[in-house]
């Protein structure tokens, strides 16, 4: 791409193939329109744009209707022209209502829809959900958001390592949560989660929302990192002296779990390789006592690892697997490629190990 290259015509070509999809969707339920009210359904269809939900918010200030002849952007006045010119590439036309009137975009999809049915991602009354093939097409990304995830993930992985080497013993968890934030964002990445813990806290509860308490000996970062609609997920460690030594112990279980991540395998196969590397390092209960993970993409968890999800892996998802015990917990965002899982998320600066094979990040060790 040219440096002159207008981004939003790049992303065209990607978006209509994604609209295409879309359309063969509503022919093979015979439906009227799909209408997408989500931010990760709207990030995915326009390859990438983003409506910026307010905080608080499960939905932004538009949506998506797609019907066999229109791709149609539902918004208000306040919106449009700032996601006509930096969110939505060629290919969509704009039903722009008073923010006070969205009402009428209610009669808008009902007159596209011509009396047939409506699917929808977050169905209201009278609309059907998406069928769950469509679902798990979108979890299988395509060679263009797989480069703009490399890209995400990196900078992410950057940001992270960045706050920690500045980390301080008397530090607050709300100073080294500012300080992550701070680098994800000088970065032009929205840092959907952060999650900040010492060395009392981190052991204490398994998502440590941050506090005033200060860090102590340890301090682990973690973080949910979204650009272009896609999230990227890690965890990082530092110790203020020596590293706890169950961190080895760590990386060999995680590694019996991503070995199970395969094309054709289950993701409850995935779940129970965790299972069984936790009851042979004679920890049994310890998987009970947080979500392991799953696959990831437009969603922090699109869709997690449990003993029933028989839902099969493709070369082209992501995932992130974040198994952990006693205060001590990896995480790193992968893909499966061809030759296996690719950690997005791995950074050449960070102290690391190698275990299966695979480059796994150790805890930093800080005087």
């Amino acid at each position: 791409m040219s440096v002159s290259a207008d981004p939003l015509a790049v992303r065209g070509a990607e978006a209509a193939s994604k609209l295409a999809l879309l359309r063969e969707v509503l022919a093979q339920a015979g439906a009227g329109a799909i209408r997408l009210r989500g931010d990760d359904w709207f990030a995915w269809a326009t390859a990438g744009g983003v409506p910026m939900a307010p905080a608080g918010l499960e939905n932004g200030m538009a949506g998506l209707l797609v019907t066999a002849g229109e791709a149609c952007v539902l918004t208000d006045e306040v919106e449009a022209e700032r996601l006509r010119q930096e969110e939505v590439p060629p290919g969509f036309t704009f039903h722009i209502a008073p923010w006070t009137e969205h009402e009428l975009h209610e009669t808008y999809v009902l007159g596209a829809a011509a009396g047939r049915t409506v699917l929808s991602d977050r169905p209201g009354p009278g609309e059907q959900p998406l069928p769950a093939s469509l679902k798990l097409r979108r979890m299988v990304l395509g060679a263009e958001e797989q480069e703009r995830y490399r890209q995400l993930a990196h900078e992410a992985a950057a940001a992270i390592g960045e706050a920690l080497r500045a980390a301080r013993p008397d530090w607050t968890e709300y100073q080294l949560a500012g300080e992550g934030a701070r680098a994800l964002l000088r970065r032009g990445i929205q840092p959907a989660l952060v999650l900040a813990a010492g060395e009392r806290r981190a052991g204490k509860w398994r998502r440590p929302t941050p506090t005033h308490e200060a860090l102590g000996g340890r301090a682990t970062l973690s973080c949910c990192a979204r650009r272009h609609g896609l999230v990227a997920r890690l965890s990082r460690s530092v110790s203020f002296g020596a590293a706890p030594g169950e961190q080895d112990e760590l990386l060999r279980l995680e590694a019996t779990g991503l070995d199970a991540v395969r094309p054709g395998q289950s993701l409850a196969a995935v779940y129970h390789a965790f299972e069984a590397a936790y009851r042979h390092a004679n920890r049994p209960d310890a998987i009970r006592e947080r979500r392991q993970g799953g696959i990831t993409g437009y969603e922090v968890c699109a869709l997690a690892a449990s003993p029933s999800t028989a839902t099969g892996l493709e070369t082209g998802m992501a995932f992130a697997f974040n198994p952990g015990f006693d205060g001590v917990q990896v995480e790193d965002t992968f893909l499966l490629g061809p030759d296996g899982l690719e950690n997005l998320t791995l950074d050449p600066q960070w102290p690391a190990t190698n275990i299966g094979g695979r480059v796994r990040p150790l805890w930093l060790e800080l005087t």
